[in-house]
């Protein structure tokens, strides 16, 4: 059985998988084909449906363009530099697109260098993340293992860090992507440590380094000596929690767009772009999570799901903000008149929750029956919120809410 699963893209093997991979394409069929088709080939679709939508589109935010644009404009500007090349930093909050962002800047650069070299054999693009609680010969050997390079415990730093140097600069490496920045701590010694053989590396390899990292200005990267010299040889770019406007609901639509649902009705989650960025903070990461698991849990077959499972609302992905103060004290009853305010999804009997409405864990409903007949219209589950779900087969619900 082949395997589905998308490997990281820590090792140049996997990298080039993801460079190659297109854009997730499906076909859908009408319901009465789907209808018709026997029972092994109707799963063998359905299994293909869930398989499109848990990766379903990457969508071009304006960070990713201004990322884009940026990285591509620093490697043109370092083409003939020989020494203090330009960076990158990609800083924001979690959850912001940020690896989404760098990867997606090395995959154009890959390809656009494929093109104008065919016949080359270069890695014009490394990716490796800073380790945790890391040390010079930690990021060396993520270097190396990315390159696929035997390691033996003789081998210092140093070694390592050489031998990396001397194949990336043969194989024409444009493009260093080091994820997950604020892992170096330049407040301790093996930070700083990190931060010199990170500078090392992009002394002695003539590429453009673009890193990503949370929050990195607060995390003190940029503090004393070797901080100030990393910042002034890089371009910021910040991520941020997208508002509520214009942007927002054209990345709902663009997902809308791309679902493969039988029974969903066009435009539905573009009039809950309200709802869905209260229930998200915002993040895009967020959005994708929401709509994906939701696509998903409306088909009849997504798991074997009784119809009490189908409808049991399941653990919010709301995003809470960095500054916002942990609420404290029993919870207040909302009233009927408020919970009319936003479409709820029929619940497994039990106690209703309590829950305001305005805040981000609200419960929300948005619907696609899959089962027999005609689904049931948004307004009349509205006003059944604690009725058990009757649908055998599930529900498109974005629903849920924080334990």
């Amino acid at each position: 059985m082949p395997d589905k699963r998308r490997m990281p893209t820590t090792t140049l093997p996997n990298w080039r998988c993801f460079v190659n991979e297109d854009s997730p394409e499906f076909e859908l069929f009408s319901e009465a084909q789907w209808r018709a088709m026997a029972d092994p080939e109707r799963d063998e679709y359905d299994e293909a449906r869930v398989d499109y939508h848990s990766e379903l589109v990457i969508v071009e935010t304006p960070a990713i363009r201004e990322i884009l644009h940026q990285g591509r404009l620093l490697t043109l500007v370092n083409r003939r530099e020989i020494s203090a090349r330009r960076g990158l930093i990609v800083s924001g909050p979690w959850a912001t697109g940020k690896s989404t962002a760098i990867k997606q800047l090395g995959r154009a650069h890959e390809l656009r260098v494929r093109r104008r070299y065919p016949d080359h054999d270069r890695i014009p693009v490394v990716y490796v993340s800073a380790p945790p609680n890391g040390s010079p010969r930690k990021l060396a050997t993520r270097f190396a293992h990315f390159l696929g390079l035997p390691l033996k415990s003789r081998h210092n730093e140093m070694d390592i860090a050489d031998a990396v140097c001397e194949i990336l600069t043969e194989a024409r490496c444009d493009l260093v992507l080091v994820d997950e920045i604020h892992n170096i701590q330049m407040g301790t010694s093996s930070g700083k440590d990190m931060s010199d053989h990170l500078k090392y590396f992009a002394e002695h390899i003539p590429a453009t380094f673009v890193y990503a990292g949370i929050n990195v200005e607060r995390e003190g990267l940029f503090t004393g000596v070797r901080g100030k010299q990393i910042a002034a040889r890089c371009v910021m770019q910040h991520t941020a929690n997208f508002p509520y406007g214009s942007e927002w609901r054209s990345m709902i639509a663009t997902m809308e767009h791309a679902l493969r649902l039988h029974r969903h009705e066009v435009g539905t989650l573009a009039r809950q772009a309200k709802y869905l960025h209260t229930r998200t903070g915002g993040s895009i990461s967020s959005l994708s999570h929401l709509i994906r698991a939701a696509a998903i849990s409306a088909m009849p077959t997504a798991a074997n799901r009784s119809p009490a499972a189908c409808c049991t609302p399941s653990r919010s992905t709301t995003t809470p903000s960095p500054t916002a103060p942990a609420r404290r004290g029993k919870p207040r009853t909302t009233s009927g008149t408020q919970r009319e305010r936003f479409p709820l999804v029929a619940s497994a009997p039990g106690p209703a929750p309590h829950r305001r409405p305005t805040a981000p864990r609200i419960m929300g409903f948005l619907h696609e029956a899959a089962c027999q007949g005609e689904p049931a219209p948004v307004h009349a589950l509205a006003r059944t919120p604690r009725r058990p779900c009757s649908h055998p087969a599930g529900a498109f619900a974005l629903a849920g809410r924080d334990l």
